[in-house]
């Protein structure tokens, strides 16, 4: 684990923005720390994951988006809840609700109908138009889901 500089977290909010758009995510008081776990690195604050990264790519945790939800968002009915939030990758028919300006390859939180929480990160494997259009096929990849080893990180 390496505690993170100021410099550091100016760097990482530079890329949460590009990925993102979203702009100073961590204040520069903030005490990040950077641990590779799994052979992945993380970006820790309070001890809690906040990011990791994937082909080099920041990507918010669940626990982040808990407290800051900032990604584009596709809503899934009650009936695919509990595969969504078990791992599996989102399937057309299950999708309710879904954000037209996402992009092929953008990161998304799936979320669900009843509640608008947050039950996975994934990856959209076609645009949001390109998904409006279809009627059955996978359509977002699970990235990370609740209670899997992201989700159990802690310090």
């Amino acid at each position: 684990m390496k505690q993170l500089s100021k410099n550091d977290v100016e760097k990482i909010n530079t890329e949460i923005k590009n990925a993102y758009g979203k702009e100073d995510f961590f204040d520069k008081k903030d005490q990040l720390v950077i641990k590779d776990f799994e052979h992945a690195l993380f970006i820790l604050k309070d001890k809690q994951p906040m990011f990791f990264y994937k082909e080099g790519k920041p990507i918010p945790t669940l626990k982040s988006l808990l407290t800051n939800q900032f990604l584009k968002t596709a809503t899934v009915d009650m009936g695919a809840v509990k595969f969504v939030s078990s791992g599996a990758d989102v399937m057309r028919p299950g999708i309710k609700e879904l954000d037209h300006t996402i992009n092929k390859g953008d990161i998304i939180a799936i979320v669900d109908e009843k509640h608008k929480k947050p039950l996975c990160v994934a990856e959209a494997l076609f645009s949001g138009e390109e998904i409006f259009q279809m009627k059955t096929g996978r359509v977002f990849k699970n990235v990370h889901h609740v209670g899997d080893v992201i989700w159990k990180i802690d310090s």
